[in-house]
């Protein structure tokens, strides 16, 4: 199960007019409380359709695990569909589709988040079964092999079996040589086939417990009532009493460029470059976003009308920046048109990356960049489902559930000056990694 992000995790300020506009003075209103168990509630109400999204975070993901173990959140993505106590193995998803609901979860390095969407006459179904998950999921060795194929077999389609698909595992472990960002969400197989099921059930009793979560429910609900099924379904699980190991090492600043070479099942040679970016919430990260959109972020971003259909030295160019709680990374994959080699496209694309640096942004494509931006920070809000995961992600990483209404003045604030500011801060050659991926059978016997 996966999902791909949009725009810095898209906090919305205001809703959606019957005109698809949006106003300054429109902000999510929302009401929140906390159990004595720890779990941070928060309900937001929206009657526009009969549909309500219930939503969990817990706050461990791939940075979380142990070097020894790695895999474990992704693969608790998983486990924690098998069942419960009270629900049959198997029937977690077919319970949520025959109430015509929608489901779904993803794993980061940071966090894991399960979601259900329903109708809203179901709510209280859906809170029962996101509780059932919390106090009473199945963890048993029939479970655990299951999840265990599963998560061999999406490694090989996502990973193995997919052109340039090793990138994140390639590019993770030379961008960092300290923290656990070092490692994908996927892990290592060979750590899940030797864990024992007690790891396992430990690591679900250290994380999977209400003090580690986030719980956010938006849609056509009634505070009232949603707050008495709430407690009624969650106050009875205890908090967690391990302790929630969240790492403190600060990765070291490096001052030389990484390059290597990997060959891959290609046909088409393609150029990564990464670039270390600071911590999630650090003011610069909305320049940051801004400047990832301009130079990669669709047809009309800078390297696609310059590299791709100025020069044709590639066919697609994108920005798959990693906006991470302890500082991410800012991520371009460029894949070289035929004929074209990877230096070739390198030397293109750090040639624009370089004149955007010395000359900055012009006022005509700064206002069209403000312009996609909020637009992407709307569309992230079109439905209460988007909204639910941006209130949860607003209180994790933030502190702060109102930060959802900040967000379009945040990225207002930025200036064009900024933009140039950030690609010379944090665009540096000096401190990079850059990957060329080359066809197998161009490589050395």
């Amino acid at each position: 199960m996966n999902k791909t992000k949009g725009v810095k995790g898209g906090l919305l300020i205001g809703l959606l007019s019957l005109t698809g506009a949006l106003t300054a003075q429109e902000k999510i209103q929302f009401k929140e409380f906390k159990l004595d168990n720890g779990l941070n509630v928060i309900m937001h109400q929206d009657k526009t359709t009969p549909i309500a999204a219930v939503s969990v975070l817990y706050h461990v993901g791939s940075k979380n695990e142990k070097p020894e173990r790695t895999g474990f959140a992704h693969f608790f993505e998983h486990l924690l569909f098998e069942g419960s106590e009270h629900i049959g193995r198997g029937e977690f998803m077919k319970k949520i589709q025959s109430i015509g609901g929608t489901l779904n979860a993803y794993t980061s390095n940071d966090q894991t988040y399960y979601h259900e969407v329903v109708p809203s006459n179901y709510l209280e179904t859906a809170l029962y079964m996101e509780s059932e998950r919390m106090l009473h999921a199945k963890i048993d060795s029939i479970g655990v092999e299951t999840q265990r194929e599963v998560v061999k077999e999406e490694k090989r389609q996502r990973m193995d079996n997919q052109p340039y698909g090793s990138i994140l595992i390639e590019v993770l472990k030379r961008a960092y040589h300290e923290h656990p960002y070092q490692w994908a969400p996927i892990g290592s197989m060979e750590h899940l086939n030797a864990a024992s099921l007690q790891e396992f059930m430990d690591f679900y009793k250290t994380y999977y417990v209400p003090n580690n979560a986030v719980l956010s429910i938006a849609g056509d609900i009634d505070y009232a009532q949603t707050e008495t099924w709430v407690r009624k379904y969650f106050a009875e699980i205890p908090k967690g009493k391990k302790e929630i190991i969240r790492p403190s090492v600060i990765e070291p600043k490096r001052n030389r460029e990484i390059r290597d070479i990997v060959y891959d099942n290609i046909q088409l040679p393609a150029v990564v470059e990464a670039y270390n970016l600071p911590r999630k919430d650090s003011p610069d990260s909305y320049a940051l976003n801004m400047l990832s959109t301009y130079l990669a972020g669709g047809k009309s971003s800078l390297l696609t009308k310059e590299v791709v259909d100025k020069q044709q030295k590639a066919v697609q160019i994108m920005a798959m920046p990693l906006d991470l709680e302890d500082g991410g990374l800012f991520l371009f994959l460029g894949i070289a048109n035929m004929g074209v080699g990877a230096d070739s496209l390198e030397i293109a694309i750090d040639k624009q990356i370089d004149k955007l640096q010395a000359a900055g942004i012009t006022d005509q494509d700064f206002a069209k960049l403000k312009a996609q931006t909020e637009n992407a920070v709307i569309s992230r809000h079109a439905s209460v489902a988007g909204i639910a995961e941006s209130l949860a992600e607003a209180k994790v990483y933030y502190g702060d559930a109102n930060e959802i209404n900040k967000e379009l003045a945040n990225y207002n604030e930025v200036t064009k000056e900024d933009i140039q500011r950030v690609a010379k801060e944090y665009l540096n050659k000096d401190s990079r990694v850059v990957l060329h991926y080359l066809p197998k059978t161009g490589e050395s016997k």
